[in-house]
C-alpha cells in the first residue's frame, strides 16, 4: 500500500504540486499570525469571513460598499475601492498599457484561442498596474482589478454607434470569443481571481444612443432567446464574475429594476452566483427617464428588490432611508452586498500581497515587448481584405521607387484606438508603418488629402503623378462613432444616421483614380462598424478595412501591403449596400438583420474576407444521422492551399434547414476553425459542431429544442459562399 500511494503523489501534475506547495506554506504563515477579525483571517472559509464581516457593519456602511467607488472603513481597517475599471482592449484609461484592436477587431479574427491570450496579457497588465498603483497610495478610479467589459450586446444594425466595442452581430461568435475574453480576463486559480470580468449590457441592449435613458425595447420572445440572451448565458456558465443591467427597459420594466432579467433569469435559470452592477447612473433612469416610480428612494428600493448588488452612481446612499420608509428589509441589502463581498475576496482585496499569487506579476509586463508583438499579431488577423483586383497586393517593396499614402486616417494616432481604450508610446499610425516596412531605399510621400468634414480643400494630386502607386487612407473614427456625447463630430449621440461613407471622401477617391489613371490604388478603411462602400468598390484595386487595429496597426497594415502577413481577417458583421436596405433604427425585431434574417444581397457578407492564399474545399464527411439531445456533431473538412502563399484560412460552418418555416433563420453559424496550411498542401481539420447551436426556442416548452427534422450542414469562405455541404437527419 505504500508504494501505491507513492506512485499516486509522484504522478500529480506539476504545477498542481507547486500550488500545493505554495497554499501549504501560505498556511503556515497564515497560522502565524494574529488577526482582529475573523473576516481578515484568509484561512477561513469564505463565507464565514463574509457573515462576520457582514454582522459588524452598520447599515450606512453597508450602502457605502455597495455603491462603485466605496470609501474606506477605517475602524475596519477596509481600504477605499473603485470599482469602475475598463479593459475593453486593453487596461484603459489608466495610463501606459498595451493597445490591442478595438473589439470588433477582436471578433474579426475568429480566433477564440487568439482572444484568450490577448485577454491574459491585459489582465497580466492589470494586475501589475493596479500593485503599483496601490504601493504608491493611489486607490482612485481606473486603478482597480474589477473590469467592467466585454460588451456582448448583438451588434443588430450597423448605425449604433458602440457596435464597435462588441464582438459583432452573431449570438455563436460572440459567446465564443467572450468567453475566451473572460476565461484570459480572470485566470483560473482556484482560490483568486487575477480581476473580475463583467457581462454587458444586459439586457437588449443596441441604440439608438440618443433615447437610451428612457427606451422600451420589445423584441418578441423568439427574438429575445435566440439573438439577445445566448452570449449572457454562455458566459454566465462559464463562470463570469459580474453582469452589468442595462439602461434601457426591457418588457416595460427598468433592466435593472427587472427581476425578470436579474433574478428569474440571471440566478435562478442560469444559476448566476457573481454580482450584478447598474450601468452609470442608470438608478437614475428608473425615476427621472422611464419615470416609473417618483422618488429615488423608491427606484433605490427597486433595484434593490430585483438584485443589482452595485451601484455605480450614488442612489444606493438611500438605501438607509428605503429601509426605515418600510420599502425593503435590511435582509435584502445583506442578501445583495454577499455577492461583491465575495468578488472583493476573490479578488484577495482583503489579503496581504504574499497571499494572492498575482500579486507577484512584474511591472515590465505594461507594454511589454511580447505583448506589442502579440498586438501585432492580432491586428494582422483582424484586417479583412475586401478587393484585391488582379492580385495587386502584396505590393513587392523590392521593386517600389515611389509611394504616396494619403488621406485623413494615414497619420491619425485616434484612427487606431477606436473608444474605451488605453495609451502607449508606441503607437504605429498607418503611414509611419508603411514607411518602415517600405525600406530606407524607397520614397514614401504623404499628404493628409482631404478635412474629414470639409470637402472644399483636398490635396495630395500632383504628387500622385510621381508615385508609382497610391494608398488613400479613409473612413471614420471616434470623432464619428461613439458613445452618448464622445463623438463631437457626430450630431445623433454617437450613432450614424446613414452607413454611407462621407461624400467627400467617396470626391476624393474618384479625384485620385482619375489623376493617376492605370497606377494601383489602394484604399485602406478604419471604422468600428458596417460602411456601404459600393463606390469605393468600383474605383479602387484593393481594399483593407481594419477596424481600430490598436498601436501596431499601422505596421500590421504595412505588414499585409508587402506581404509580410498574408491576411485572414473575417467581417463579424454584414456589409450592406446601403442605408435603405434596413429596417427602422428602434425596431428590435431581427427580421431583415445580420445574415441570418437579411432577404437581400449584401455588398460583402458576414464572415467575409480574401487571402493572398489559394484555398479550397474539397470534401466534408459527418454521421448522417444525430439525436436531438446529442451535444455535438464530429465534422471533417478536407482543405487545400495551392499557393502561391502560406496562409490561414477560416472554416465556417453553417446550418440551415431542408425545409425552413417562413420565420427561420437562413442560416445559422455552428462552427469556425482557423486552420494554417502552408502552400501546395492538403490537411483534414476535424471540428466538434455544438448542436445546440442551430437549436431553436420553443415557447410552450419554455426550452431550447433542435427540432427532428432534416438539416444541412454546410462548410465554406463565408455565410454566401457554401463549398461543400452534408445533409444530415435530426432525430
Amino acid at each position: 500500500m505504500v508504494k501505491i500511494y507513492l506512485i499516486q503523489v509522484i504522478r500529480i501534475p506539476l504545477s498542481t504540486f507547486i500550488l500545493l506547495l505554495f497554499l501549504l506554506a501560505c498556511n503556515n504563515e497564515v497560522e502565524k499570525k494574529t488577526f482582529d477579525y475573523p473576516f481578515q483571517n484568509p484561512a477561513l472559509p469564505v463565507d464565514e469571513r463574509i457573515d462576520d464581516l457582514i454582522g459588524r457593519l452598520t447599515l450606512k456602511e453597508k450602502a457605502s460598499l455597495m455603491l462603485y467607488n466605496s470609501p474606506a472603513i477605517e475602524r475596519l481597517g477596509i481600504p477605499a475601492y473603485n470599482w469602475w475599471n475598463e479593459c475593453l482592449h486593453g487596461v484603459a484609461r489608466a495610463g501606459e498599457a498595451t493597445v490591442f484592436p478595438q473589439a470588433i477587431g477582436l471578433a474579426a479574427t475568429f480566433d477564440d484561442d487568439l482572444i484568450f491570450r490577448v485577454a491574459d496579457a491585459i489582465s497580466d497588465e492589470a494586475r501589475a498596474k493596479h500593485h503599483l498603483a496601490v504601493g504608491k497610495g493611489n486607490r482612485s478610479q481606473y486603478s482597480g482589478l474589477s473590469f467592467w467589459t466585454p460588451n456582448i450586446n448583438i451588434f443588430r444594425d450597423p448605425r449604433w454607434g458602440r457596435g464597435q466595442e462588441t464582438y459583432g452581430e452573431d449570438p455563436f461568435l460572440t459567446s465564443k470569443i467572450g468567453v475566451a475574453f473572460v476565461k484570459g480576463l480572470q485566470g483560473n486559480n482556484p482560490e483568486y481571481l487575477k480581476v473580475s470580468a463583467c457581462a454587458k449590457h444586459f439586457a437588449v441592449h443596441s441604440g439608438p444612443e440618443k433615447i437610451r435613458h428612457r427606451f422600451n425595447a420589445l423584441p418578441s420572445e423568439r427574438d429575445f432567446r435566440e439573438t439577445y440572451l445566448p452570449a449572457f448565458e454562455a458566459l454566465v456558465k462559464s463562470g463570469v464574475e459580474s453582469v452589468m443591467c442595462a439602461y434601457n427597459r426591457t418588457y416595460d420594466k427598468p433592466c435593472c429594476g427587472s427581476g425578470f432579467l436579474l433574478d428569474t433569469i440571471l440566478r435562478k435559470e442560469w444559476g448566476f452566483k457573481g454580482h450584478v452592477v447598474s450601468d452609470c447612473w442608470a438608478l437614475d433612469d428608473i425615476r427621472a427617464r422611464h419615470k416609473v416610480v417618483v422618488e429615488r428612494v423608491q427606484a433605490t428600493a427597486m433595484a434593490a428588490k430585483a438584485g443589482v448588488n452595485l451601484n455605480c452612481g450614488y442612489l444606493y446612499k438611500y438605501l438607509p432611508a428605503a429601509v426605515d420608509s418600510g420599502l425593503i428589509d435590511e435582509s435584502i441589502v445583506d442578501k445583495d452586498l454577499r455577492p461583491m463581498l465575495r468578488t472583493r475576496f476573490k479578488l484577495g482585496l482583503f489579503d496581504t500581497d504574499d497571499m494572492v499569487p498575482y500579486s507577484k506579476i512584474p511591472a515590465d509586463v505594461i507594454d511589454s515587448e511580447e505583448h506589442r508583438k502579440l498586438a501585432l499579431e492580432t491586428a494582422g488577423k483582424s484586417i479583412v481584405l475586401l478587393k484585391n483586383k488582379n492580385g495587386i497586393l502584396p505590393i513587392n517593396s523590392d521593386t517600389l521607387n515611389n509611394l504616396l499614402v494619403v488621406g485623413p486616417t494615414a497619420l491619425d494616432v485616434t484612427s487606431l484606438l477606436g473608444n474605451y481604450n488605453g495609451f502607449s508610446k508606441n503607437m504605429v499610425t498607418i503611414f509611419e508603418g508603411i514607411t518602415d516596412r517600405a525600406g530606407k531605399g524607397t520614397t514614401v510621400g504623404y499628404s493628409q488629402g482631404f478635412l474629414f468634414h470639409n470637402d472644399s480643400l483636398m490635396r495630395g494630386f500632383w504628387e500622385a503623378g510621381m508615385a508609382d502607386a497610391v494608398v488613400v487612407c479613409i473612413g471614420i473614427n471616434s470623432l464619428f462613432e461613439g458613445e452618448e456625447g464622445d463623438a463631437m463630430l457626430n450630431p445623433y449621440g454617437g450613432d450614424r444616421k446613414k452607413i454611407e461613407l462621407p461624400p467627400n471622401q467617396v470626391k476624393y477617391v474618384k479625384k485620385m483614380r482619375a489623376m493617376i489613371k492605370n497606377k494601383p490604388l489602394i484604399v485602406v478603411v478604419t471604422g468600428g462598424s458596417a460602411i456601404a462602400l459600393g463606390e469605393v468598390e468600383d474605383l479602387a484595386d484593393a481594399i483593407l478595412f481594419v477596424w481600430y487595429p490598436g498601436e501596431e496597426g499601422g505596421s500590421a497594415v504595412a505588414d499585409i501591403i508587402f506581404g509580410n502577413i498574408n491576411p485572414s481577417g473575417r467581417l463579424p458583421v454584414t456589409f450592406y449596400k446601403s442605408t435603405s436596405d434596413l429596417p427602422p433604427f428602434e425596431d428590435y425585431s431581427m427580421e431583415g438583420r445580420t445574415y441570418k434574417y437579411f432577404r437581400g444581397e449584401p455588398l460583402y457578407p458576414f464572415g467575409y474576407g480574401l487571402s493572398y492564399s489559394a484555398f479550397s474545399f474539397d470534401g466534408i464527411n459527418t454521421a448522417k444521422n444525430i439525436y436531438a439531445n446529442a451535444d455535438t456533431i464530429t465534422l471533417s473538412v478536407k482543405l487545400s492551399n495551392k499557393g502561391p502563399m502560406d496562409g490561414e484560412e477560416v472554416i465556417q460552418v453553417y446550418a440551415r434547414k431542408a425545409n425552413p418555416a417562413p420565420d427561420d433563420p437562413v442560416e445559422v453559424l455552428a462552427g469556425f476553425k482557423r486552420a494554417f496550411l502552408r502552400k501546395n498542401s492538403q490537411e483534414t481539420v476535424e471540428m466538434k459542431i455544438p448542436v445546440k447551436s442551430f437549436a431553436r426556442w420553443n415557447s410552450e416548452k419554455q426550452e431550447y429544442i433542435t427540432p427532428a427534422g432534416r438539416y444541412f450542414i454546410g462548410a465554406g469562405k463565408n455565410s454566401a459562399e457554401i463549398l461543400q455541404e452534408v445533409e444530415i437527419l435530426v432525430k
